[in-house]
């Protein structure tokens, strides 16, 4: 789950840019946050993009691709933890994905 959202930084980045991984303790939770400075997601997108093979249109993200599983796989396996991953972006400012999970 975290080498995708990584790795989506990464794609969702092009020419480079900024990825920051943050990880703090608040409260009986944790929270990893994956943050970069790439392409963005419209607020109306923001939810669909963890639907099992949902893919934001093509010229919204300059051609990268992929199968539309790794997100909605990743929020599978942190609910199965008893957590939630959330996004939040601003289209062509960079997205912020959040995971929060209970600690032991």
């Amino acid at each position: 789950m975290l080498a995708n959202l990584i790795d989506n930084a990464i794609k969702y980045s092009p020419g480079g840019g900024n990825i920051e991984v943050r990880v703090r303790r608040n409260g009986a939770t944790g929270e990893i946050a994956v943050a970069d400075s790439g392409l963005g997601i419209p607020v109306h997108e923001q939810q669909r993009i963890f639907e099992k093979f949902y893919r934001l249109d093509p010229s919204m993200t300059k051609g990268v691709g992929g199968s539309g599983l790794g997100l909605y796989i990743s929020r599978e396996l942190v609910r199965q933890m008893g957590g939630q991953l959330t996004v939040a972006s601003r289209y062509g400012s960079g997205s912020t994905f959040t995971v929060t999970l209970p600690l032991a």
